[in-house]
């Protein structure tokens, strides 16, 4: 449930292509948490990553801002090879330090109604196996295990569908 000091406060809209960096560390500090040693050394540039997925007009990138603070982003497009009526969200993240504020849940609600506006029915998503509370988000949303890619040994995702249609 989102606090009414949240709600009032919150701000759910498309991203910047100026907002890269400040996405991109939130990103980072978010995947921190579900790592048993902190998120992987890698060499990808994050804010040129996301500067790259907010400038692609097949990308939607949507950011939370409370008190002018970006708190929350997402990112979704239809998956290389799926129909137009499927929709991929490929990142979620909440600021660490605002979990349990009702971010995560505005977020998601302005999510759905973007991809029920653009007459998606399915979303999918891949969650790390590690992240337990990304899992449970997810269930309270009504995400479930997507049959069709069922978890295999060794897999670090976790496959999830969630019926945008209701049905």
């Amino acid at each position: 449930m989102i606090s009414d000091r949240v709600a009032d406060a919150l701000v759910i809209r498309t991203a910047l292509s100026a907002e890269a960096e400040t996405i991109g560390e939130l990103h980072f500090r978010a995947r921190s948490t579900y790592y048993p040693d902190g998120a992987p050394q890698d060499d990808i540039d994050w804010t040129e990553a996301w500067r790259g997925s907010i400038e692609r007009p097949d990308v939607q990138v949507l950011c939370a801002v409370a008190h002018g603070r970006i708190v929350g982003i997402a990112s979704f497009r239809t998956p290389e090879g799926a129909s137009a009526e499927t929709v991929k969200l490929f990142q979620f993240h909440v600021d660490p330090g605002r979990w349990r504020a009702g971010i995560g849940t505005a977020l998601h609600t302005a999510c759905v109604e973007e991809w029920q506006a653009d007459g998606r029915r399915t979303a999918v998503l891949d969650v790390h196996v590690d992240n337990r509370r990304a899992q449970a988000f997810y269930a309270r949303q009504g995400w479930v295990p997507d049959p069709e890619q069922p978890l295999g040994d060794g897999d670090h995702h976790l496959c999830l569908r969630y019926a945008v249609d209701g049905e």
